[in-house]
């Protein structure tokens, strides 16, 4: 097998060398950009990402306010992770949890006061923080074309779990 004819398994066709390159590049700037958000974001506030996201979630919901099931799915973690991780938030004061009034045996996270203000004080330098390490490394049209990228990739990881 070569460069010019990558082998095939199960009837699809491999990555080729070149495409292969871009995926590494793609995945090791992704993971070295995640990496210094979290760091700026933990350094700035105290938070981690995982604690923006369940922050961000809550503070955009009607009454600051989502199912425990709804906010995994919402953030794309299984329901076993966030519950471990809500728990730490919430001996933090920054979350409460209580049982849903409307559905038996379900559990409601709610965003408290401690928790808005942490969020608050989190997303200046957050925002700052993504401007400085991703858009200003980009120009506005490849800021374009990156959205356009990850909606793709959205699309067709979200249509694989549906299978």
């Amino acid at each position: 097998m070569t460069e010019a004819t990558p082998g095939r398994r199960g009837g699809r066709q491999l990555p080729t060398a070149d495409e292969l390159r871009i995926w590494r590049d793609f995945i090791e700037t992704t993971a070295a950009l995640g990496s210094r958000l979290e760091s700026r974001l933990q350094n700035d506030s105290s938070l981690s990402t995982g604690d923006y996201a369940v922050l961000l979630a809550l503070s955009e919901a009607e009454g600051q306010a989502m199912r425990s099931s709804a906010l995994a799915s919402h953030i794309g973690w299984e329901r076993s992770r966030l519950s471990h991780h809500l728990g730490r938030m919430e001996r933090r004061g920054l979350i409460r949890r209580q049982e849903c009034a409307t559905v038996p045996r379900g559990a409601e996270v709610l965003l408290t006061a401690a928790g808005a203000e942490a969020f608050r004080g989190a997303t200046f330098p957050h925002l700052r923080a993504i401007r400085e390490l991703f858009v200003d490394a980009l120009t506005p049209d490849q800021v374009l074309v990156a959205g356009e990228i990850a909606a793709a990739l959205k699309v067709h990881l979200d249509a694989l779990r549906e299978k």
